[in-house]
């Protein structure tokens, strides 16, 4: 068809352009001026040129002569249009019959060499059609026409549908081989791959368009294309390339070597995403490696899961555990697997040190902590804090620290709690062996033990014990420092509130107090004739300390007894003073050897010494009768002096008191004489240590006291209850009493159900007539 309008002839100008497209498609030099005389412009203003002309004609006619004008105008867009795109479909049937007979890196090359070109060339095409795309191809549609598409987008329509339908399939199947020559370290033209991708992307990412909807026909899945067309067979070709290499490797090698190589392989294959495929392929990626490195896997590696853990292969863990996080099946069993395997590791630790731990609270405690801080370690940055981990941990911690080989060899739950006090009174007595490993952080030492304390489930026995220490630490002026001292009552205290460190605090007090009053006594003293002397004075219901039976002071001592006695009476006029001679201690100095030894002794253990002011022999009986000190003490107080040298007895050989000789073996009738030979290395010697009949029965007395405070506990938690509710379930009491008092201690059951038989007793309570699972308060 012609059109011949005013010397518009459309033939003579398609004959330039399409001149102008041999230029541009088979890469021919153009000049500027060359380019210019594209008539493109021409072509779609000349009926435009004619309508305008029409406002010297008359009105009557106007209307009817401007739709023939557009219809004209109409009819020159459309046919510029298709010959475009005829011509366009023409130059890519000739370039792909030169590639029907490729494959492989040689149809790669083609198609990227050809796409590049056409790619550019279209762009150029695209330039000097401005004017057509902008007003010619925007009448068309707005006229009705569906089928067109600026002259950029309908290019790419054109390769998509005449060239890449033709060899699609062949060259993803090319790039995949590509792909694969790399996976398995060969060399490769890495630019290939790359520019194929970006074809296909925008094949579907034609948004050059400036037709609303129009182009939604190309753009309306972005990356559809790409997706369907490699990434698709990228994934499903993967899956295949893995799944046989997972499995070999995983048959010739151990789990930990095949997590480290699963690791190499998904980083390798991400990286290959980032360097060649769209950032949208890594996610779907990722899945499809996690299937057929670990789900595919997970029958064989099972087993092994053990393996790492006892290995302490936390990481490999972790990594199996995240991989199959979506899996419900996998991990729960992988849960199990930790919870089995993961403990074991410090109740080993425990059982390894059970021995010897049982009176070492230093290996003890540090043991505790070190499995602590490992179970912690791993929780909060291999298992990066997740939530089951460290719930699971906590609950551990906490049993293992409360019941371990420990608590079980000498079948006392609260060992734990006596132990970790024990390790309190290391740190914070003078002179102590590890002293110059803790003064730099002290404070840190106490954030590690509130870390046990927190999990001791038996906080009633740690206050007994630590309380009973204090007040050793206090009579005895043992302390390291007052500010230790305060520092840990505090950390105490904000733990588990004021009441709990109230008695601890009452102890400073006291020994303020009685440094005051001990000035006082030392002014009111000057004129009488005593001997050195030093006193503490405490309240009885803050320390815990019990009297023994009094004994017959000796009269070197008995002047000063007397006199602070009545010094106190006088201060202190309605108040009883109780000695607790246990607790006391002097020294002495010998006379009658060479060297003037100084022996520091208990008051005790001064009054059977002194005794041999008088004589140079005793029976131990006469000892016994003259110092009136329990037998079963007494004998243990003349074996610790028979053990010095200081004392001798004819009826008991150097050798065999020596050896483990047992005191109940002394006998009444022996006679005891004073070394008068006695010889040692030091002058100073110090023969005052812990009787142990003492301490075992301080540590009975602790006991049953601890009891005894827990049931009068139990009972007030269950009458304020009680009072507040009026009536209530058994079992709802029970719940209710071990929810208040947990923070203390773990009730027992059988514990609570007593506390209520005896407050039914006391008629504090009692049960409904026609419920018997029913309490009523009663007062």
């Amino acid at each position: 068809m012609t059109h011949t309008v005013n010397n518009f002839n459309f033939n003579d100008i398609w004959i330039k352009i399409s001149e102008g497209l041999e230029h541009i498609y088979h890469s021919k030099k153009m000049s500027p001026n060359e380019y210019c005389e594209i008539m493109v412009y021409n072509c779609c203003t000349h009926a435009r040129l004619q309508r305008n002309s029409l406002g010297r004609e008359r009105i009557s006619t106007r209307n009817n002569r401007q739709n023939n004008l557009h219809d004209r105008e109409n009819a020159a867009d459309a046919e510029l249009y298709t010959k475009l795109k005829d011509y366009l479909k023409n130059y890519l049937k000739e370039i792909r019959e030169k590639g029907l007979a490729l494959e492989g890196d040689s149809l790669l090359r083609f198609y990227v060499k050809n796409w590049e070109h056409y790619h550019f060339s279209s762009k150029v095409t695209n330039g000097f059609c401005h004017y057509l795309n902008r007003h010619g191809i925007r009448q068309l549609y707005d006229s009705g026409r569906r089928d067109v598409y600026e002259i950029f987008t309908m290019a790419l329509e054109v390769w998509l549908l005449d060239f890449f339908q033709t060899f699609q399939s062949q060259v993803t199947l090319a790039c995949l081989q590509l792909i694969d020559v790399e996976r398995q370290s060969g060399a490769i033209n890495t630019q290939l791959i790359p520019t194929v991708v970006q074809s296909y992307i925008e094949l579907a990412l034609c948004e050059n368009s400036l037709l609303p909807n129009n182009s939604d026909q190309i753009t309306s899945s972005r990356l559809q294309i790409y997706k369907d067309y490699f990434e698709v067979p990228f994934l499903q070709h993967t899956k295949q390339f893995y799944r046989q290499k997972a499995t070999d490797f995983l048959r010739h090698n151990s789990t930990s070597e095949y997590f480290k190589k699963v690791q190499q392989w998904i980083d390798e294959e991400l990286y290959r995403v980032q360097s060649y495929l769209h950032d949208s392929t890594s996610v779907p990626l990722t899945e499809i490696l996690k299937q057929v490195f670990i789900h595919d896997q997970l029958e064989a590696i099972y087993p092994e899961a053990k393996t790492l853990l006892h290995d302490k292969k936390y990481s490999d863990f972790i990594f199996l555990f995240k991989s199959v996080n979506h899996i419900k099946h996998a991990t729960v069993q992988l849960k199990k697997i930790f919870e089995e395997n993961f403990c074991p590791k410090g109740i080993e630790s425990m059982e390894r040190i059970s021995t010897t731990a049982i009176d070492d609270p230093k290996l003890y405690v540090e043991t505790i902590l070190d499995i602590h801080k490992e179970f912690f370690q791993v929780a909060q940055k291999v298992f990066d804090n997740d939530e089951y981990f460290i719930a699971f941990v906590d609950k551990a911690c906490g049993n293992f620290i409360n019941h371990n080989a420990v608590t079980v060899a000498v079948d006392n739950a609260r060992k734990s709690a006596e132990l970790l006090a024990r390790y309190c009174d290391i740190l914070l007595r003078k002179r102590n062996k590890i002293k110059s490993e803790i003064d730099i952080d002290i404070e840190e030492k106490f954030n590690q033990i509130m870390i046990v304390f927190n999990y001791i489930k038996d906080k009633d026995v740690f206050e007994k014990f630590y309380s009973k220490m204090l007040a050793k630490r206090l009579i005895g002026k043992l302390s390291a420092s007052k500010d230790y001292e305060e520092s840990m009552i505090l950390r105490l205290k904000h733990v588990c509130g004021f009441a709990y460190a109230s008695r601890l605090q009452k102890m400073f007090q006291d020994v303020s107090v009685s440094e005051k009053l001990l000035d006082e006594y030392r002014k009111y003293s000057t004129k009488e004739n005593i001997v050195d002397f030093s006193v503490m004075v405490v309240s009885s219901n803050s320390w815990p300390f019990s009297a023994l039976p009094n004994f017959i002071i000796p009269t070197e001592l008995k002047q000063t007894f007397e006199s602070f006695t009545k010094f106190y009476i006088q201060q202190h006029n309605e108040r009883k003073l109780t000695w607790l001679h246990q607790h006391s201690n002097g020294e002495l100095q010998i006379f009658y050897t060479d060297k003037k030894y100084i022996l520091r002794v208990s008051i005790y253990q001064m009054a059977v010494l002194l005794l041999f002011n008088k004589l140079s022999s005793y029976t131990v009986e006469q000892m016994q009768d003259k110092t009136q000190i329990k037998i079963d003490f007494f004998l243990q107080v003349l074996y610790s002096l028979l053990k010095s040298k200081l004392l001798t007895c004819s009826e008991i050989t150097d050798n065999k008191i020596d050896e483990d000789y047992n005191k109940n073996d002394i006998k009444m009738n022996y006679t005891i004489r004073i070394n008068e030979n006695f010889c040692s290395k030091n002058i100073r010697l110090n023969l005052n240590v812990p009787c142990k009949s003492v301490e075992q029965r301080d540590i009975e007395n602790l006991h049953r006291t601890i009891d005894g405070d827990r049931q009068i506990i139990i009972q007030a938690a269950i009458v304020r209850i009680m009072k507040a509710r009026q009536t209530l379930k058994s079992a709802l009491l029970e719940q209710e009493v071990i929810q208040q008092l947990s923070k203390s201690f773990e009730s027992i059951i059988p514990s609570i159900k007593k506390c209520i038989d005896i407050l039914i007793e006391k008629e504090y309570i009692e049960r409904q007539p026609n419920e018997q699972d029913t309490l009523r308060y009663l007062r």
